[in-house]
């Protein structure tokens, strides 16, 4: 089931977000520069720490707006979801 709706960290995800295409347009840069492959990886692991903690903030608010309120209400497909949606993230 997928609703649109918005949360408290919705303009620190965007931020997040817009900050790792930032770096990831580096690396690619780097890449057609032919730069050192070492400072390559760094910027790559910059990036992946960045989306990582980017979908730290999405599973925390998530927890806190959408999940409580499924708990509430009793509404097992939007646990389903979250489930099936962690482990994805979590391949």
């Amino acid at each position: 089931m997928s609703t649109q709706h918005s949360h408290a960290d919705t303009q620190q995800v965007l931020n997040r977000l817009s900050r790792a295409i930032g770096h990831l347009q580096s690396v690619r840069r780097m890449v057609e520069e032919g730069r050192d492959c070492s400072e390559v990886l760094i910027q790559l692991a910059a990036v992946k720490a960045a989306l990582s903690s980017t979908s730290k903030l999405i599973v925390h608010d998530h927890m806190q707006h959408c999940i409580a309120e499924a708990l509430e209400t009793g509404d097992r497909e939007a646990i389903d979801d979250f489930i099936r949606a962690l482990d994805q993230l979590l391949k």
